[in-house]
């Protein structure tokens, strides 16, 4: 029988997870050797802060399956929330920050190199790594482990929980690469459509939360029956579960696409912003109306020819509505 979830709990209750923790250990070791490797061939794949997010990410990952976090997991659906969101959003964030492959590529050479670079831009990496891909699979996980029965199927099925927490941590991180990450592969997405990807995320989280925080009686009877005598009712350890999924989900989503505007203004290529269609849209636009060829190769943004050329169209635009 668990103790009361408190604060003495929440520091003292570990439960080692072996196939967890040697996969954490091995991919430590992985990056380690990775930037070790680019260093001897004289390239720096990644700044420190991106390695400082790397291990946060595992340790992260560590603390969300052996701390209480994972013990109580299936006595409150409350805290069973809390380890999705850690493993779903937050885990992936910070490895897609830390650019494993970037280090996986500077750290071969020659012929292997070359069959590594070739592998992440295959037909089959390019589809799992494709932003609209990664939003779906990122919308079926959640929907499918909070509107279904597997709830239930994980209580009856122990093995199922480490198949959630697996499902979790992939969709998320496959999600998020292509739009946190700068990452050697087939897609990069200009900054407004990264930003419009996690506006878009957050239907989900907002939809299921929605739901399990208005329900008003027990969704999961089956892991009902692992609840303490100390914990909340089912119906409201439901509903708060459905609340941190509303509030932290979107509110997790809405800082990446921040972080991702702070990017933006900072001062991105023109490319990152639009991309490489919109952006010859923008230039020829301009170009007819500055009456000048401009082959790609100038930086029409900085000339006065450019500035003249926005303030014709926004004049035009202010008569057409007059």
């Amino acid at each position: 029988m668990l103790p009361p979830f408190d604060g003495r709990a929440l520091v003292s209750t570990w439960q080692w997870q072996p196939v967890w923790d040697l996969l954490v250990l091995l991919a430590l070791v992985l990056y380690v050797a990775g930037l070790r490797a680019a260093r001897r061939h004289g390239q720096e794949p990644v700044r420190p802060w991106r390695v400082g997010c790397f291990v946060a990410g595992l340790v992260v990952l560590v603390l969300s399956l052996d701390s209480a976090i994972g013990v109580y997991a299936h006595a409150l659906f409350w805290d069973h929330m809390v380890q999705h969101l850690l493993l779903i959003m937050v885990v992936p964030a910070l490895l897609v920050l830390g650019h494993p492959l970037s280090v996986l590529v500077a750290a071969t050479r020659g012929r292997t190199r070359r069959r590594v670079e070739r592998v992440l831009v295959s037909p089959p990496v390019a589809l799992v790594t494709h932003p609209i891909v990664g939003l779906a699979f990122y919308a079926a996980v959640i929907v499918a482990t909070h509107l279904t029965s597997f709830m239930d199927s994980m209580a009856m099925h122990p093995w199922l929980h480490p198949t959630e927490q697996a499902l979790y941590l992939v969709s998320g991180y496959l999600f998020l690469l292509p739009v946190l990450g700068r990452e050697p592969i087939r897609w990069h997405p200009p900054q407004l459509f990264r930003i419009a990807l996690l506006l878009v995320a957050m239907t989900p989280d907002t939809v299921v939360g929605i739901v399990l925080l208005q329900t008003s009686h027990d969704l999961f009877p089956m892991m009902s029956m692992h609840r303490p005598d100390w914990a909340p009712g089912a119906v409201a350890d439901i509903q708060a579960g459905g609340g941190l999924m509303w509030a932290a989900g979107d509110g997790l989503m809405m800082t990446f696409a921040v972080g991702l505007v702070l990017v933006l203004i900072a001062g991105p290529e023109r490319t990152d912003i639009l991309g490489p269609w919109l952006e010859g849209v923008r230039r020829q636009t301009l170009n007819e109306d500055t009456g000048t060829d401009d082959d790609g190769t100038e930086d029409v943004d900085a000339s006065e020819r450019m500035l003249d050329a926005y303030n014709r169209m926004l004049g035009r635009l202010h008569e057409h509505e007059r």
